[in-house]
């Protein structure tokens, strides 16, 4: 995406045609075919699991109107049943289900794949998030916003509010993930290989340039995979909602302002994600980028880094992401309890 601007166009190719779209989409479609390959990382933001644990976080938390019309909604105009699902094992019920949509809508309508996303460039200092949403294609900020509208509008079509409260169940997930809310020519880790534990990166688009595992990934999903032992996502969820309970009670009380959101998560990306780096990584000037071979092959740049995760990085990483997703949950609670009080 834009640094220091917003989503930039590029060119991808997928099952004989070629269309115009974001980088970082493009990126993370080639990585997901590299998960299902076998490479350790996915593309989306904390995964099958997390985005299921969010929504159950949530929904332990709802007021009893909003959980029969959430209940309602999603049982009255359910998932296509021909959409292929990342995340086989679907959800356990339709909310948790309904969590990981957005990602599989994605690779039939590729034009909302800037929406889970804000390119905020490392090293910039202005809180000023709108700046870096791109006004035709959008970001993660102003698509929560706009499907809040969707759903909250009485005459809005049942299929049509239906996914867009999908589309707001994984999204606030996604505002969550710190780096989905900064990028460093990077497309937001994306192009920065890392060896995590004993996996080593492995170059598997040489035209691109990209690796896995990379520093998003890894955030997508290993350390969150790493941390859960096993776990099942109810058992995380109820974790979470013990440990965290007194935060969550607070985080449900506190202001909606999404941009603020955005802000925190960028915060996190810079202070704990790229600043805990066993290498320092420097902030790149920003420029617009449409695969990692660009800016001076970034890729092949950060790789010469020699960036290597391991337990000291694994223990600050899983407490962000424990937070995060505790917070994403307790807001997802927060926004469709003021549509449903």
């Amino acid at each position: 995406m834009p640094d220091g601007a917003a989503p930039r166009p590029a060119v991808i190719h997928a099952r004989g045609f070629v269309a115009r779209h974001f980088t970082r989409a493009a990126i993370c479609s080639f990585l997901l075919l590299a998960a299902i390959a076998g490479a350790p990382n996915t593309a989306h933001a904390w995964g099958c699991e997390g985005h299921q644990v969010i929504a159950l976080l949530a929904e332990s938390h709802l007021t009893p109107r909003a959980l029969a019309k959430v209940k309602q909604i999603l049982s009255d105009s359910p998932i296509d049943p021909t959409l292929s699902r990342y995340c086989k094992e679907g959800g356990i019920d339709l909310m948790s289900d309904s969590a990981t949509w957005a990602d599989d809508f994605r690779t039939q309508h590729p034009e909302t794949g800037p929406w889970h996303y804000i390119d905020i460039p490392l090293g910039t200092t202005r809180r000023d998030i709108a700046k870096f949403c791109e006004p035709q294609e959008g970001c993660v900020t102003r698509a929560i916003a706009d499907q809040l509208v969707i759903l909250r509008s009485p005459e809005t079509d049942p299929r049509k509010r239906a996914d867009a409260l999908r589309f707001v169940i994984h999204f606030v997930g996604d505002l969550h993930q710190p780096l989905h809310a900064t990028t460093n020519n990077d497309q937001g880790g994306n192009c920065v290989p890392v060896a995590y534990f004993d996996i080593l990166p492995q170059l598997r688009n040489p035209q691109a340039e990209s690796y896995a595992p990379n520093l998003h990934g890894i955030w997508d999903t290993n350390i969150l995979a790493r941390a859960t032992n096993g776990k099942n996502v109810e058992q995380v969820a109820a974790d979470l909602d013990r440990s965290f309970h007194k935060k969550i009670a607070r985080w449900q009380k506190g202001a909606t302002n999404i941009d603020a959101w955005a802000w925190e998560s960028y915060q996190l990306a810079v202070k704990d994600v790229y600043g805990k780096l066993p290498v320092r990584i420097p902030a790149e000037a920003p420029q617009p980028i449409t695969s990692c071979a660009d800016d001076n092959h970034i890729s092949t740049r950060m790789l010469n880094l020699n960036e290597r995760i391991a337990q000291p990085y694994q223990d600050t990483a899983e407490a962000i992401v424990w937070g995060q997703i505790a917070k994403a949950g307790a807001r997802l609670a927060l926004l469709l309890n003021q549509i449903w009080p």
